[in-house]
């Protein structure tokens, strides 16, 4: 038997975390190697947040089309070609995969193609090819959750509708997260009939409520429909694929697709965890420590495949951190505090920090500012979707601990916000700040 491949640092899973640990960990002088069994670049790159918002920005020009005539452009004949945009699409992600590729190779890491799986507490196997690693980390990521209810194989999940043949006429949406309302977003711009299911009573659990409200208020006005308490029993396909999404209420809703957004899990089937002594949680994720660190102390987890915070930006932070603090000697952690976050809906939404029932839970008492505005161009558009921004002040402080905003260009004006609230500003140092005029983000310095 041929004598293994020794590494100084196997990835396993070539996401934007792994990605981000393997380029840094060689640029500390580590000889690295990174599995991946599919494609490069994860699930943010090739089935997640990229072409997901490619489709929200082809979605969005349903409405601008619309608006245009109110600003003195007369479009004719316009439609809408879904092949089109699927396909530059795939190309752009195609693009971006051979650029995360490229960065690997100008770093000096090795790609190993195939499922690697551990075989002890510093080695692997990838197809019949054996590596050693002095530490190996494990970026598998995560997947969507499919029910098990009779018929819900017919479904489909995210990864799958980048790849439809054509629009549906009618879509059902199981599920109330951001990826659920994402995607009733852009396929009700498409022209759908679309109807989203949700087993709770809410949409978008842990963003602050009067935002999520306003959200629900103007989908539905744009004609998405909501069902809560709403779990399916089962599904059934008639023979020209039409599919009946039978409820535990007994009522049945037909659709030519149904998708299911009902949260993800972490890939950690079949990697030989047990074999190398890492211990999960009770949702099958990767427990780990401050420092990124399993039970086993030769074995690392970053990204979903921990189910900390799934959020592309935080698994590069933590690859990053990781990489640091064991090649680089340079103790490096992750601060969850005040993470950003947003849902590329129509209009989109976005927060940052405690929302008003987390503040007043955790701080007593509490000031709350909002504006609740009609954007100028939805003024002369005639649309009559408003926009509301919203500040969480601690009383005693005066410091700014939480900001929620819902309308047009939410997640660009949060990203400098966010920066803002981390950094512990007060109400005060916002009012101080000059407005710049006329802009929608000019709100949030003009709050009383």
């Amino acid at each position: 038997m041929a004598s293994a491949d020794e590494y100084d640092l196997l990835v396993i899973g070539a996401g934007s975390g792994g990605v981000r640990a393997a380029r840094v960990a060689a640029g500390h002088g580590a000889k690295v190697a990174i599995a991946e069994e599919h494609r490069i670049g994860g699930t943010c790159v090739i089935r997640g947040c990229v072409p997901k918002k490619l489709l929200v920005y082809g979605a969005h020009f349903a409405e601008d089309l619309e608006d245009a005539a109110r600003f003195g452009w007369k479009i004719e004949g316009a439609k809408f070609d879904w092949p089109t945009l699927r396909d530059n699409v795939l190309a752009e992600v195609t693009r971006l995969s051979g650029l995360y590729a490229q960065t690997l190779q100008s770093h000096g890491v090795q790609v190993l193609e195939g499922h690697a799986k551990l075989t002890g507490n510093r080695s692997a196997r990838i197809g019949d090819r054996e590596i050693h690693a002095r530490v190996i980390l494990i970026a598998s990521g995560a997947r969507p959750h499919v029910p098990d209810e009779p018929g819900c194989e017919y479904g489909i999940t995210s990864n799958e509708a980048f790849h439809l043949e054509k629009i549906p006429r009618r879509v059902v949406i199981a599920g109330g997260g951001y990826i659920a309302n994402e995607f009733a977003g852009i396929f009700n711009e498409f022209g759908s009939q679309v109807t989203i299911i949700n087993r709770s009573d809410k949409i978008l659990r842990g963003y602050d409520e009067q935002i999520r409200d306003r959200l629900l208020q103007i989908s539905l006005t744009k004609g998405i429909r909501f069902l809560f308490n709403a779990p399916i029993d089962h599904v059934t396909k008639d023979p020209e694929g039409t599919l009946a999404v039978c409820l535990a209420s007994g009522d049945e809703i037909e659709c030519d697709t149904l998708m299911f957004a009902t949260g993800r899990i972490p890939n950690t089937e079949d990697l030989g965890l047990e074999a190398a002594g890492v211990e999960l949680d009770n949702k099958g994720a990767i427990k780990v420590d401050d420092q990124n660190r399993s039970s086993n102390p030769n074995v690392y987890a970053v990204g979903d495949v921990t189910n900390r915070i799934q959020l592309t930006p935080v698994a590069i932070r933590e690859g990053q951190a990781f990489a640091d603090t064991i090649f680089g000697n340079k103790s490096t952690q992750v601060d969850y505090n005040c993470v950003p976050s947003a849902v590329f809906s129509h209009p989109p939404l976005a927060g940052v920090g405690l929302t008003e029932s987390q503040a007043r839970n955790q701080l007593g008492s509490v000031r709350v500012y909002t504006s609740d505005f009609r954007p100028m161009k939805n003024v002369l558009a005639g649309r009559n979707e408003r926009a509301l921004y919203k500040l969480v002040v601690d009383n005693a402080s005066g410091r700014v601990v939480g900001a929620h905003m819902i309308g047009p260009d939410a997640p660009e004006i949060m990203q400098i916000v966010a920066v803002a609230v981390k950094a512990g500003l007060t109400k005060e140092q916002f009012d101080q700040c000059v407005a710049i005029h006329p802009t929608m983000a000019e709100e949030l310095v003009l709050l009383k």
